[in-house]
């Protein structure tokens, strides 16, 4: 299982440095930035797992990162926590109504910040709790290696399986060939990018089923997602 990459832009460097230290000693990978320009291009460089974002930082405004990243192709669908001294009900109104996904005000403990960024990923990331992952109609059992769809059993062979895993731990998401060829066979592989076509196109068969919908879909110019069907 992929350790979940953090994106943490926070331009105060003590609570950074505080908090980069707790997150990586509950296995995240973080990667942390004090400036909002520099978070997008970060985000857009490598799709984290989850952003926790403060409202007032150097250059762009966290709101408006946040705002940029919920317009992005392939950041729509991360999950965003957003740190702030602001606690009037219109500011957390108006950071949520922009797509954070909770809202956390100054002061806070770093100990209720993990346990919130935690159960946010183990919704939209169940592997991460050694749970049965299920989107749509498919299902996923990671321990078992085991993939069923409308409760039969599909046969996948292991790169078709780790494919759908690291699909169905982000659905919705727009993944490039370049990133899934990242994940799945790692950064450091020497397959050309046009081998993840092909292997798409044995995933799509190998899950096919006669009249259910193909829940993998191609967008055009920028890569494939998996849909819930």
């Amino acid at each position: 299982m992929n350790a979940p990459r953090l994106l943490l832009v926070e331009d105060d460097p003590a609570l950074a440095e505080l908090l980069e230290f707790r997150f990586r000693q509950q296995g995240y990978v973080v990667t942390v930035t004090p400036d909002g320009d520099e978070a997008l291009l970060l985000a857009a460089e490598q799709v984290p797992d989850l952003v926790v974002l403060d409202w007032m930082v150097e250059g762009t405004s966290g709101i408006e990162v946040c705002r940029r990243l919920r317009k992005g192709k392939a950041t729509a669908h991360v999950p965003i926590v957003m740190l702030t001294a602001r606690g009037a009900e219109d500011d957390k109104v108006r950071g949520l109504e922009t797509g954070a996904d909770d809202y956390v005000t100054k002061p806070f403990s770093p100990r209720e910040l993990l346990a919130r960024v935690g159960a946010i990923l183990r919704r939209i990331r169940p592997a991460l709790a050694g749970e049965v992952i299920e989107v749509g109609d498919l299902a996923l059992d990671a321990t078992a290696h085991k993939v069923t769809r409308r409760g039969q059993t599909i046969s996948l062979g292991p790169t078709e399986f780790r494919l759908l895993k690291h699909f169905m731990e982000h659905p919705g998401r727009v993944f490039s060939r370049g990133q899934l060829l990242d994940a799945v066979w790692g950064s450091e592989s020497e397959i050309e990018l046009r081998t993840v076509d092909v292997h798409i196109r044995r995933l799509r068969k190998g899950i096919e089923l006669e009249s259910a919908p193909d829940p993998v879909r191609t967008v055009r110019s920028a890569g494939y997602s998996l849909e819930a069907v």
